[in-house]
């Protein structure tokens, strides 16, 4: 149960990106088809779940730009999204710097990023410890009214999927 003016935020790990064309920059990797599979499936579990985040803020990463394309179109939303640089590569406290600075109108947040830096986010932020493959998603209920009182051990993890475990989604 979600109480009232609380935040619940989204973590999202961009789905298997490819490395097929070597000449490509980090940035521009594309997806593979595995991975735009696993970002099908994440986008019919939100649909499942009822899932509808009033905002996306995205690496501006081309493997994470298709995720959540991806993720989206197969959820049925529309929602507003926002791709930040900072995203991109970022540590947990860069990672919560973009949290801080959220609108506070807004009360659901997807986040969609890169490891190592979503799994320490989600330890900071909640303490537990999860291996994040690519196209994991964890729901995280935040014990605060506004995005600015968001810190370390503020959130609770309330659920943690990966791909692999909804195939039959």
């Amino acid at each position: 149960m979600e109480l009232r003016g609380l935040k619940t935020l989204f973590l999202l790990r961009h789905a298997k990106s490819s490395w097929a064309d070597e000449d490509l920059a980090d940035i521009e990797r594309p997806l593979k088809e595995r991975g735009r599979k696993a970002a099908a499936t994440i986008g019919r579990f939100l649909r499942k779940e009822r899932v509808n985040p009033d905002l996306v803020l995205s690496s501006c990463a081309v493997r994470a730009r298709e995720t959540i394309d991806i993720v989206l179109k197969a959820a049925k939303l529309r929602t507003e999204i926002r791709y930040d640089e900072r995203i991109y590569e970022a540590s947990p406290l860069r990672l919560l710097e973009v949290i801080l600075q959220i609108d506070s109108d807004r009360k659901s947040v997807l986040l969609v990023g890169h490891n190592p830096g979503m799994e320490e986010l989600l330890q900071l932020l909640t303490g537990n410890v999860e291996h994040m493959p690519t196209a994991a998603l964890a729901k995280i209920a935040l014990k605060t009214s506004k995005w600015s009182g968001v810190g370390a051990r503020k959130g609770t993890l309330e659920w943690f999927v990966k791909p692999k475990e909804l195939q039959d989604i």
